[in-house]
């Protein structure tokens, strides 16, 4: 087993760094009052459609590159390391969906424009941590669909979204399905929510009456596949955050001067940094162990990702909390780009099951295998 990146993701990785780095500017969100509505999302979603990304998770058989999870850890570490304002997270969670719950002719009829970058997806779900909230949505036949009605909440930038795969009670077969619908649809209203995390969209959908086309009949293994590589996702995100932040803190705590020396000359400074170091290198190990099993469809797959998302969420955590410590009183400044991290560390920690629920996952999971 080897799941350390070789010499092209690497590449990847660099190139996505390059890019990000020039493209991506924070500081409209460094002010009271600031808003997610500032964060230029539609602007870096252009710029991303021609960096090709739309097509990464997409298989070549549809249009796409079809890259590995380790690929994709190389790029969404960088957007969680810049906290990218942009889309990206949200389509790539519902092309996961598409692939793995759609009908082969909804595939062929959606991935194409997806890779392309002329169509975005989104996943609007009741699950967490593998609860099954499905009959919140109920789906009763009609003349010419589904009509679904029920709301969604928490669901990743489904605004502007041409398309979304929401999951609901089935009337029909009393079952839970899945269901893609046009969000140009009538009896369908989507609210970008007053959330935490001023760099990413996350909506309330509301479905009153709108229509749903069913999707491929549903396989609690099918899911399992998709809420894994979305959990990895957030996973990679909060180790490439963390990895950021205590760059950013050990910077200031060399430059940063109290009584005649350099505040990270300090002993407990240092033991504060240090344990920063540990959180961070053991998140990044958790994400690419995750990858490598999802890219290799290993057993241990659920395992890995339940692992990567409960460390890497508490450690995001963690070193926020420490890093505004150690900048003291400017930390908690609105001008600091510290804040920012600290949101987007207890959103990811949040989304699709805290560190407690994963890790009562891992705790199942690790007994299954055993046994």
């Amino acid at each position: 087993m080897n799941f350390s990146p070789d010499e092209d993701h690497l590449a990847l990785k660099q190139s996505a760094a390059a890019f990000l780095d020039k493209e991506i500017a924070l500081d409209p969100l460094l002010k009271p009052g600031a808003s997610v509505a500032q964060a230029n999302y539609r602007l870096h979603w252009e710029k991303i459609v021609a960096m090709g990304w739309t097509g990464i998770a997409v298989p070549e058989s549809y249009g796409g590159l079809g890259l590995s999870c380790v690929d994709v850890a190389m790029v969404l570490g960088e957007m969680g390391r810049t906290l990218a304002p942009s889309p990206f997270l949200g389509n790539l969670i519902g092309t996961w969906a598409l692939l793995k719950l759609g009908t082969e002719e909804q595939k062929r009829r959606i991935l194409p424009a997806v890779a392309a970058g002329t169509a975005r997806l989104a996943l609007a779900v009741g699950d967490a941590a593998g609860d099954d909230h499905s009959r919140e949505v109920s789906a009763e036949p009609g003349t010419s669909g589904f009509l679904l009605k029920g709301t969604r909440d928490f669901a990743i930038d489904a605004d502007g979204a041409d398309w979304l795969i929401v999951d609901a009670h089935n009337t029909e077969t009393g079952r839970r399905g899945f269901f893609l619908v046009d969000t140009k649809s009538d009896g369908l209203d989507i609210d970008v929510m007053d959330w935490r995390d001023l760099t990413r969209q996350v909506c309330d959908v509301r479905l009153n009456g709108c229509i749903g086309e069913p999707m491929a009949p549903f396989a609690p293994a099918d899911w399992s596949w998709v809420r894994d590589r979305i959990l990895f996702a957030l996973a990679a995100e909060c180790a490439a955050g963390a990895q950021q932040i205590l760059s950013m803190t050990a910077d200031y705590a060399k430059e940063r001067v109290a009584f005649g020396k350099s505040i990270g000359s300090y002993q407990a400074i240092k033991h504060s940094l240090a344990d920063m170091l540990g959180q961070a290198e053991c998140a990044n190990v958790a994400v690419l162990y995750a990858a490598w099993a999802l890219s290799e469809e290993a057993s241990q797959a659920s395992l890995a990702a339940a692992m990567a998302k409960a460390f890497a969420g508490d450690a995001y955590v963690d070193c926020t909390h420490r890093s505004i410590q150690i900048f003291g009183a400017i930390g908690f400044t609105w001008e600091m780009k510290n804040h920012l991290y600290l949101k987007r560390a207890h959103a990811n920690a949040e989304l699709f099951g805290n560190s407690r629920a994963h890790r009562s996952r891992v705790i199942d999971l690790a007994q299954q295998a055993a046994a």
